[in-house]
């Protein structure tokens, strides 16, 4: 009993350590080095889109592969190019 609590303690710290350092990865996009940071939170006008900025970083909480190429270009603290090859979730097969 003791050695199945002692590795399940240690499966949740590895899970636990994994998920932060996905967590922290740096974002690729440049930022401006200027005195405020701009946060957008109106729509930003597009022929193609009517995406907006509302806080969402990851690919499971994106429905579109354009959705997400949106959100890695003008929202801050992206998480969705873990590559930094400028393609968002490449590897999320719903897209």
């Amino acid at each position: 009993m003791k050695k199945i609590i002692l590795l399940a303690l240690i499966g949740f710290g590895a899970w636990n350590y994994y998920t932060k350092s996905v967590d922290s990865t740096p974002n690729p996009t440049p930022r401006s080095s200027g005195v405020a940071e701009i946060r957008r939170e109106a729509p930003v006008q597009n022929s193609q889109t009517s995406f907006r900025c509302d806080g969402r970083q990851y690919c499971s909480q994106m429905t579109s592969r354009a959705e997400a190429e949106f959100f890695t270009r003008n929202c801050p603290n992206t998480k969705m190019d873990g590559d930094r090859d400028g393609i968002p979730c490449e590897n999320d097969s719903r897209f």
